[in-house]
Parts: structure tokens; sequence; C-alpha cells
């Protein structure tokens, strides 16, 4: 993948789109119920389910990653069901507060923010609660830089009997989604992240099991419909008006991720993230996740003493016009993230450890 990012944009999403995705997000506007659409649309869906290892659906609907949360609910799930939600990171805990939104009886385990999500702990909350009907999570904790075990949760979760939930959002087309040898019921992601697109839609892989829980699901829905998504697919469309320019760059995207392969891809974000990490250790920063837990596609360092992320990020914006995220919640000032996802190569990270060197060197001089 040859790359020119003039950007700079090294957070975690949204992240830079290349050129091959504005132009084809530059087409002329065609009607979205027409054969030339569905023709697209189908192709599109066709890339997603090779792109989430999958023989079931993806779909792909107006929304932000996030979007998933609800969406997984209350297609799924009636008021006052029982919910494990495991949770090691910012985005965890989001997910959890939806699910309390909705009324459910959320079993709430909490992890060490940088460790993964146990299966052993996991599967004794399963045990705990026999009644329990899902088990979400994160699957890329984009506040941590953590990779959650999914292979050994599918198997625990599976032998349970309950739905298995992911937030892939920073995850998926980045960090390898194997939704099917995961046993995964629902993964889903976003278009901003690791799939170079502006953000606006949400990317859903619904499991076949799945249909078998929306008739009976106790919430009321429309737009987030998983039985009306579904129709409205089967004829290459969506339920209402189709964000066709973003389609477009979407599909754009999906040609690029496949002409590189997906194992191609998988090692070359593993590779960038053994890059960054590599690069942060040398600055004397101590990383976030714990080993062998790591992300490919975005990074956390904790700061140095008495030097905050915000002096970190406005040095960088102000000395070398780069780009950087801010830890979350109670880590906010103590750590930063660096994406590395999508359109990305190690040029461009070169260019952000060394402007981190330059600045980690001045900002004490700033303020001592």
């Amino acid at each position: 993948m040859v790359l020119t990012d003039p950007t700079n944009l090294r957070i975690p999403g949204p992240t830079p789109v290349p050129p091959q995705v504005v132009e084809a997000m530059s087409r002329p506007i065609i009607p979205h119920r027409s054969a030339e659409f569905a023709e697209m649309f189908e192709g599109l869906l066709a890339a997603m389910k090779r792109i989430f290892n999958t023989k079931d659906d993806v779909y792909v609907v107006a929304g932000t990653g996030s979007t998933g949360w609800e969406a997984s609910i209350v297609n799924t799930l009636s008021p006052g069901d029982t919910v494990i939600a495991a949770v090691n990171g910012n985005f965890g805990v989001r997910f959890c507060a939806v699910a309390e939104k909705f009324d459910l009886n959320v079993v709430r385990l909490d992890f060490e923010w940088g460790q993964p999500v146990a299966p052993d702990i996991v599967a004794q909350a399963l045990k705990d609660h026999p009644e329990a009907k899902m088990v979400q999570l994160v699957h890329n904790e984009t506040s941590t830089g953590v990779l959650n075990p999914m292979q050994q949760l599918g198997e625990v979760i599976r032998a349970h009997g309950a739905l298995f939930v992911a937030d892939s959002v920073s995850g998926a087309a980045g960090a390898p989604v194997y939704m099917d040898d995961w046993q995964c019921d629902i993964v889903f992601t976003g278009s901003q992240k690791a799939f170079m697109c502006p953000p606006g839609l949400s990317i859903m892989g619904l499991g076949e099991r799945v249909w078998d829980k929306t008739a009976g699901a106790g919430y009321h829905r429309f737009l987030l419909d998983f039985d009306r998504i579904r129709e409205s697919a089967r004829g290459g469309s969506t339920p209402s008006t189709a964000p066709v320019t973003l389609l477009f760059g979407l599909k754009a995207a999906c040609d690029m991720i496949e002409a590189e392969g997906l194992e191609a891809l998988y090692a070359r974000h593993t590779r960038l993230g053994e890059h960054t990490r590599a690069g942060l250790r040398k600055l004397g920063l101590e990383l976030v996740a714990a080993e062998g837990y790591a992300s490919p596609t975005v990074t956390v360092a904790w700061t140095p003493e008495g030097i905050t992320a915000g002096q970190i990020q406005q040095a960088l914006i102000d000395r070398h016009g780069i780009y950087i995220a801010t830890g979350q919640a109670h880590m906010a000032d103590r750590a930063i993230r660096i994406g590395h996802m999508g359109w990305t190569a190690e040029p461009e990270l070169d260019r952000t450890l060394e402007a981190l060197d330059d600045v980690l060197e001045r900002i004490p001089a700033a303020v001592g």
C-alpha cells in the first residue's frame, strides 16, 4: 500500500481517507432504488462478509460505529433480561451504560484497564447467572490499546448459550475478525477507523442465531430493525434513503482492502503496532496494554511524570502539525493514544515518533 498521507492524523479515528475513497465519493449521485445502486450495494455486502470471515450476513446502515450498541440490544432482548458486560476500558463502560439505559439487568465484570477480559471469569459469571442472555464486550479497546482474546471468549460463551456481541469499531479491517470461528453472534464496527472512510456508516455482522431472537425482543424499533434491514438488503437496498456517497467510498475502501489481501492487511497492522510500541519504549514511555494483548490498530502509553497528555498533544500540533489523542476517563491526562490503522505506514509513524521525541525534550523546559 503506497501512502502519501498529508493530514498527520494519528488519532485512533477518524483516520485519513485515501484518494481512491475520496474519488469514489465524488461520483455523481445515483438513485438509491436503481439497478446500478443494487449491484454496487450487493457487491459491498459480499465484500463485508469476506472481511468479517463469515458465511452469515453483514449489513451497512447509516449511523456511527456505536450504533451497534443499541441495535444489538433492541433487536434481541427485552427489559429485565440479564446481560453480562465485560469492561476493560472506556468503550466497554459506554456499552455497559447503554444496556443499563434499556433497563436490562446488567452484571458488570470489571477488569483492570490495560488487562484483557479473562475467559475464566466470564465463564464463572455465566455459571453464576444461568439466565444471562447476552455477553457484551469490546474486541479492540480503543481507550487502552488492548485486543481481547476472542476465540477463547467465544468458546465459553457459546457453551453457555448466551449471545456473544462484540464492539469491533477500532478492530475490524485492521485486527483480524473471524466472526464464525469466534462463534460471535453480532460484530459491529464503523466506517471511520480501519475502513478508511469518513464517519457515518455502521457495519453489523449478524449470525444465524440472531434471527431466532428478533420476533421475541421486547423493544420497539424502526430505523434499527434488523428484520427490515435484512428484507431491504435482499433487494439490494436499505430501508430508508441510502447514504449513497458514503457507500461509494466504503465500496472503494473494501476494494483496496481485498486488493491488499486480508492476510497481508493483518500482517501490516501487526507490524505497525510493533513498530509504534518499539518506538515509544525507545522514548522511555510505558505502554498501557498488557504484554501479549496489544492492539494492532492503536497504541496507548502513559505520559512521563510531570507532563500531561494535553501538553504533549498541543505541543505536537503547535510544533509539528501532528494530531494524536489523549487518554479517556480517569486516564484523560495521563495517557496518549496513537492510531496506526487504515491508510497508514511506517513513514507517518516515524514522523510522529520523531516529533514526540522533540516535544518530550522541550515540555519540561517550558513548564519548569
